[in-house]
């Protein structure tokens, strides 16, 4: 499964680095892949930000369908 969450990021099981189910922040560009804890720079405005923050805070942009939410939730490392 894949969740968009800003230009040129995704949220996805489907990349080799997932494991478990655990999805992992990837750059869709340049194919960088990223953890929970990894620095990243979603939107250049936000500046940079722990993966996680930026996966919450880019969550928080518009509804959401469960399944992206639960993705979004076991990235972020939050319980149900």
């Amino acid at each position: 499964m894949k969740v968009t969450l800003a230009p040129g990021w995704e949220l996805s099981t489907d990349h080799a680095a997932s494991s478990h189910g655990i999805p992992v922040l990837v750059h869709r560009t340049d194919g960088q892949v990223c953890g929970p804890d990894d620095i990243v720079e979603l939107y250049a405005s936000w500046g940079s930000m722990r993966a996680r923050e930026a996966v919450q805070r880019a969550a928080r942009m518009g509804d959401r369908p469960p399944g992206e939410l639960k993705l979004i939730t076991l990235f972020i490392g939050e319980e149900d």
